[in-house]
């Protein structure tokens, strides 16, 4: 053994006074992050009181969650431990972002109690990139006012919304707006349907000689009046009902002209949900449903078009 100089630790001793494996403590030494000062006369390996703090370093490290290789560079000077524990952090947080979601999709696919073929394509639509899920907002938003110069831009913003960006800790029900969103913006009936409706606002916008708040003031006119009929108990069918869409669009309009600009069958409810959908995405609530009283509009439509 080595008979002068400091106090030195046989692999034994250092796992006795450290409460660590010998053979981890081999194993760290095989490999260069803890080299041995020394050796006995008969082969066996030396530490000294340096070798305990650098044993005590590599075992933080490693426990914190450091690669190997982090830790040799670190025993090296390569790289300083606040350098390696700053990526590392990164490093973490991109794991419980990672894991949140995944907390988020399987609370949805429990709800929705989704089979094999769903809950693949849930994770899927999820686990897209930010620049992935603006792509799918933004391609689907280009091809409904592709053309339409003279666009109202108060109509094309509301679309458009704000990006929508899931945040990094989304909630079940923020996984499953955005799920649902881009199943929608997906579906060639709703682009056809919107696509209607955003031709069909441009002409208006530029009938109303560019005024952007004409819209919103029929918007909420139309709201309150629909409202009231419904809330006197109004059935569409009725000649009440008849007096109401007289006062909301005055005695000449073309409510057959009207009824189309609805839709055919009556409003695409699918609209009202798109902006839904882009307001739960984006976290803020959403506006009270106006389903009830689009329906309304347009049976009564349908029942006195002719009036």
């Amino acid at each position: 053994m080595i008979d002068d100089g400091p106090e030195t630790f046989t692999i034994g001793q250092l796992a006795r006074r450290t409460g660590l494996p010998v053979r981890t403590i081999r194993y760290w030494s095989d490999i260069g992050a803890l080299p041995p000062v020394g050796r006995t006369h008969g082969g066996y390996r030396l530490y000294d009181a340096e070798s305990v703090a650098r044993l005590e370093l590599v075992r933080t490290l490693r426990e914190l969650g450091l690669s190997l290789d982090d830790v040799r560079r670190v025993l090296a000077r390569e790289i300083t431990v606040a350098e390696v524990a700053a990526a590392h952090v990164a490093a973490l947080d991109a794991q419980i972002r990672a894991l949140r979601l995944s907390r988020a999709v399987l609370s949805t696919i429990a709800e929705r109690q989704s089979d094999t073929e769903e809950m693949t394509l849930m994770n899927k639509l999820a686990r897209l990139s930010a620049r992935e899920r603006r792509q799918i907002v933004e391609d689907f938003t280009d091809e409904i006012f592709a053309g339409l110069d003279d666009a109202n831009p108060h109509f094309q913003a509301r679309v458009r919304g704000v990006a929508a960006e899931l945040p990094d800790d989304p909630t079940p029900r923020q996984v499953d707006a955005w799920i649902e969103l881009a199943e929608l913006v997906e579906d060639e009936g709703f682009r056809a349907q919107l696509r209607r409706i955003a031709e069909t606002d441009s002409e208006s916008f530029r009938d109303r000689a560019r005024e952007p708040q004409a819209y919103l003031r029929f918007a909420r006119k139309a709201a309150l009046l629909v409202g009231e009929a419904q809330e006197q108990g109004v059935v569409p069918e009725s000649p009440e009902a008849d007096a109401f869409l007289e006062r909301l669009f005055g005695p000449h309009a073309d409510r057959a002209a009207v009824l189309e600009q609805l839709g055919v069958g009556g409003p695409d409810l699918r609209t009202e949900r798109y902006f839904r959908l882009l307001a739960v995405v984006n976290g803020y609530e959403p506006q009270p449903s106006s389903a009830a009283a689009f329906q309304w509009l347009a049976a009564a439509l349908r029942a006195h078009v002719g009036s």
